[in-house]
């Protein structure tokens, strides 16, 4: 029987998903998993990103070691980052990571040039210093050998696309991520290219979900001993993907793409480009099919992730499951934090992070491990419904609940406390949102689903959703009074 194969990744790690549709319900295998792990060099931080493509081919290999027919191949990875191919069709550097420190300033730098207005006007995309928009602005104006000599820049799942397909093609919901790409006409916007000293030619043409963007290339094929295989740009921000896989039977809904970072918002059908949406500083991704991403990307759990890791370095290892136990044990409400302080953008000692943020608000200190860990926890939930509620402002709807997909809600103690902050009911699931997405729109390329409404079906048909329902009202909606007081987040 006939596979697809979804390459999966995410900002800490990858995998390599195989999915098959059989009597009307998807049967996935995870065949690779590895992690994603930023390399320090000198005072840059770069994604590793041939260890990557290796980890890719490795997911090949064992595929074709378990004798499997591959229809497709799709590839979804993080917004933001790109690598730059010279003319003789090699990279030119590792591509920095989104959270090195060469941005700095600079959003200031050409918000002060363009104003905000004019920027938010033309991309509909919110502030962040990570944004491709700076980080070629910084590239450029540093004269950095990243880009001289530059023939060709190329988003990170269209890199490894063409790592593996020789076809160069930027892709619709990844390039809406870049605050260079204007949701009105649909195309690279000029203004904030000629701004930044960037040649349009340079990113190509952008094709939507579900193009075949080329097929696995002789030496790759000959490399691995395999056959080739079409490749299909699905919708490769992996948040795009993951919102193909949400599986609600309402056309309206909101969700929760749970990971890493933390996506939450609606799915519409033109962007949301005003002063309301502005001033919520809420973003406007493109999505599959003809649709919009209006969401709000918050810090999500990097911060307990970066903390995990600083407590590992002196040699106290937890997993994760033990830091939730260790905060469901631990005094609630606290501690707050607002997980999107720039404080916690960059990598390092987050515990010392967060007490420099609870020194600055006038807050005591944690004095154990539980208590960071439920502190993160707590702030993300109450930080899901500030958004939530600004969603629905923004849309003038009423949701009945919020829908919660991806890696981030095995965590179960975060879902529970969602749906607390929210007042609401929490579905949650499927945990691997991003790889079932990105198989779906192989499928519709294929003609082995009918569009997006069935394949969402045929998800919720495929997999458990665990609903959450609300807890505690009156507790969490005074604690929530106190998060904003104490975080001054209006």
């Amino acid at each position: 029987m006939t596979h697809v194969l979804a390459f999966d990744l995410g900002a800490s790690s990858g995998r390599a998903v195989l999915g098959r549709l059989v009597d009307g319900r998807i049967e996935l295998e995870e065949l690779h998993r590895f992690s994603n792990d930023p390399v320090l060099v000198g005072k840059r931080l770069h994604w590793d990103v041939l260890r990557l493509l290796h980890e890719l081919k490795q997911g090949l290999l064992k595929a074709k070691n378990q004798g499997i027919e591959l229809g497709s191949i799709g590839i979804d990875t993080w917004g933001v980052d790109f690598g730059v191919i010279n003319e003789a069709g090699e990279l030119l550097g590792n591509p920095y990571h989104y959270r090195d420190t060469h941005t700095t300033g600079m959003m200031e730098q050409l918000i002060e040039e363009l104003s905000a207005d004019t920027i938010f006007e033309r991309t509909g995309i919110q502030f962040m210093p990570i944004n491709t928009l700076y980080q070629l602005a910084s590239l450029n104006r540093n004269h950095s050998q990243q880009l001289i000599g530059g023939k060709h820049i190329l988003l990170f799942p269209s890199l490894l696309r063409y790592f593996l397909t020789n076809e160069m093609y930027n892709e619709f919901s990844h390039a809406s991520t870049t605050q260079i790409f204007n949701p009105k006409t649909m195309d690279w916007d000029d203004l904030l290219l000629q701004t930044i000293g960037i040649d349009r030619e340079l990113l190509g043409e952008v094709v939507q979900p579900g193009t075949q963007a080329g097929k696995l290339s002789d030496e790759v094929c000959d490399e691995l001993g395999i056959d080739t295989v079409p490749v299909i740009a699905v919708a490769e921000h992996d948040t795009g993907s993951a919102v193909v896989a949400v599986p609600s039977t309402e056309r309206s809904f909101a969700y929760l793409s749970c990971g890493t970072w933390s996506l939450i918002g609606t799915e519409v059908q033109e962007p949301v480009i005003n002063e309301m949406s502005q001033s919520l500083n809420f973003t406007n991704e493109g999505g599959a099919y003809g649709t919009f991403r209006l969401l709000k990307n918050i810090m999500g759990l990097w911060i307990l992730q970066e903390s995990r890791r600083a407590w590992e370095r002196e040699g106290k290892a937890y997993s994760f499951p033990e830091l939730v136990q260790l905060a469901e044990q631990a005094e609630p409400f606290a501690h707050f934090i607002d997980v999107d302080d720039d404080l916690f953008l960059h990598p390092g000692d987050m515990p010392a992070q967060i007490r420099l943020y609870l020194d600055r608000t006038g807050q005591s200190h944690p004095t154990d491990v539980g208590s960071y860990v439920r502190a993160i926890l707590e702030s993300l939930a109450f930080k899901y419904r500030q958004a939530f509620e600004q969603i629905e402002r923004l849309t003038e709807a009423v949701y009945e609940g919020l829908h919660m997909v991806g890696g981030g809600i095995q965590n179960t103690l975060l879902c529970q406390w969602t749906a607390n902050a929210l007042g609401k009911h929490v579905w949650a699931g499927p945990v691997e949102g991003s790889a079932i997405g990105n198989m779906a729109v192989q499928w519709i390329a294929s003609g082995e689903l009918k569009d997006v409404w069935e394949a969402r079906r045929v998800i919720r048909d495929s997999f458990p959703i665990v609903q959450y329902e609300a807890q505690d009202a009156e507790s969490w909606n005074n604690a929530y009074k106190q998060y904003k007081m104490k975080t001054n987040i209006k």
